[in-house]
């Protein structure tokens, strides 16, 4: 990650994505203006593709601006389905039932 990626910001992401109720979802965009950086949606992703090294967090609940879940985050669906969350398609998430309004 580049310069700009500090702990803190690493934290700040991390913990907004703690507040994701479980059977919701936000995308990436929410989470960067969640935390002030509206134009990051990317930057939040980059971070969450390397959560593990931070702790357990529910990245699994993020999904992007259409409700596409991680092509490489094979978990992702079944975590999902596990906390009711239902899907329009094989891949997208039915945000009008879960999106988590902030």
């Amino acid at each position: 990650m580049r310069k700009i990626v500090t702990e803190d910001l690493v934290y700040e992401i991390l913990s907004a994505i703690e507040e994701i109720p479980e059977g919701k979802v936000a995308s990436y965009g929410q989470i960067a203006r969640l935390i002030g950086r509206d134009k990051n949606a990317r930057l939040v992703g980059k971070v969450l593709s390397r959560a593990e090294d931070y702790g357990d967090y529910p990245c699994h609940r993020v999904v992007n601006h259409s409700g596409r879940i991680a092509p490489n985050f094979p978990e992702q669906k079944d975590r999902l389905l596990a906390e009711g969350v239902a899907f329009k398609n094989d891949t997208c998430v039915d945000l009008e039932k879960h999106r988590w309004e902030i």
